[in-house]
């Protein structure tokens, strides 16, 4: 797979693109039992929770690298007004949906 070019923007300057249609990557993650009460105890003491932002940051490129899969199976170039959702399902369990809108190139 070509690396599909992923942006914020709602434009790729120096790009012309015809618009292929909505794009999305989505998955749910959960850390260990034993990285959630080690969390636990820091939630108690106060500080940055590493487990739970490790655990984001894997799921949000885990998203992105399913919303490219599926911009490439669509035959795009890029990704642009690329956005993300989050939600907690449970303690230690988060979803993240990664998406925009693919676009081919054109001259």
């Amino acid at each position: 797979m070509a690396q599909i070019l992923v942006v914020t923007t709602e434009n790729i300057p120096g790009k012309n693109y015809e618009v292929i249609g909505e794009v999305f990557g989505l998955t749910t993650q959960s850390k260990n039992v034993v990285k959630n009460i080690g969390a636990g105890l820091k939630s108690v003491i106060g500080g940055e929770i590493k487990a739970f932002t490790e655990l984001m940051s894997e799921t949000r490129d885990t998203a992105v690298d399913r919303l490219r899969q599926n911009a490439a199976a669509m035959g795009a170039d890029a990704v642009v007004m690329m956005r993300y959702d989050t939600d907690s399902i449970d303690a230690g369990m988060e979803t993240v949906t990664a998406y925009g809108t693919a676009v081919k190139f054109v001259d």
